[in-house]
């Protein structure tokens, strides 16, 4: 049986745990408050920009680059639509950079090696770049079973998503995706619920739904007026193609961080509720013990008593 001082040694450990996760709920509540108006105000932009990109594109029947200046594979926006037998995928994977974050790595690393078994099942090779100090210290144990590789790792994005950040995950991707290396590229994210709840998702990024599949959903049976391109189609695709990747990579940035916090004040405040249930019951205990100690003690001394009256 623990005596007093084990007790109260433990309560004091207790507590210093409580104050801890007492403090990082605290910071995950200050912060989630702005990523979740940040998610909300950007997802308008990204499915209208989602939208008119793909209306473009059916009043586009050719894709050539005769015209334009190419520096980098994400300028060739031909080679970024074009669409080929898939024989290897890129996973772009979203986690974090810290834990304490209840399921919130684990669930997206989970979903991410089932999705590598598919493909390694189906004879594919996977590239993964992996966003979080989290999910690549995970993922680098796991993979090593299956067709697939770590190609990039983004450790200070996990932090801070910016549209820079998203950008230069962009020109990594297309230039893989242009060489031939990836005929695939998809995002192992988090969609962003509300404070208490999220779910993993996987995004599509290219090659592109065709256009018959999107038509119905596009249009709803509605004909819009022609489009007009100044100075032409090619430049403004070439303009809008990297646009149209980088935002979705930044959103899915957002989502993930929005979702990372949710996650983390909500495992916070279920630890700081743990740990008062801990206390109160050591406390409890280390009552009916001192209690017991304070009733022996009487016992001895009234024995003693009586001993010398006798």
């Amino acid at each position: 049986m623990a005596n007093l001082k084990d007790i109260k040694n433990r309560i004091k450990s207790v507590e210093s745990t409580k104050k801890i996760t007492r403090a990082m709920k605290m910071v995950a509540s200050a912060k989630v408050k702005k990523a979740e108006l940040t998610v909300k105000a950007s997802r308008p932009f990204t499915e209208n920009l989602n939208s008119v990109f793909k209306k473009m594109l059916a009043y586009v029947p050719d894709f050539n680059s005769y015209t334009l200046k190419i520096k980098s594979p994400v300028d060739n926006y031909p080679a970024l639509l074009k669409v080929r037998d898939i024989k290897s995928v890129g996973l772009l994977v979203n986690t974090s950079n810290k834990g304490l974050a209840g399921a919130y790595n684990a669930n997206v690393v989970r979903r991410t090696l089932a999705k590598i078994k598919e493909y390694s099942d189906k004879g594919m090779r996977t590239y993964l770049f992996i966003i979080g100090q989290k999910g690549l210290v995970s993922l680098k144990r796991k993979i090593s079973v299956y067709n697939c590789e770590i190609v990039k790792s983004y450790i200070a994005i996990a932090n801070n998503p910016e549209p820079e950040s998203a950008k230069l995950v962009t020109e990594d991707l297309a230039e893989y995706f242009v060489s031939g290396k990836i005929d695939k590229i998809e995002i192992m994210t988090t969609r962003f619920k509300n404070m208490m709840s999220y779910y993993v998702e996987e995004w599509n990024v290219l090659p592109l739904k065709t256009l018959s599949e999107d038509h119905d959903k596009l249009y709803d049976g509605v004909i819009d007026p022609l489009m007009e391109f100044e100075p032409d189609k090619h430049h403004i695709l070439q303009k809008i193609v990297p646009m149209y990747i980088t935002n979705i990579i930044y959103q899915s940035l957002l989502e993930a961080q929005a979702s990372e916090l949710a996650s983390r004040m909500t495992a916070m405040s279920a630890a700081t509720n743990s740990a008062e249930k801990i206390i109160g019951s050591l406390s409890v205990e280390y009552n009916k013990l001192r209690q017991a100690a304070i009733t022996n003690e009487i016992v001895e001394v009234i024995s003693g008593a009586n001993a010398q009256m006798n």
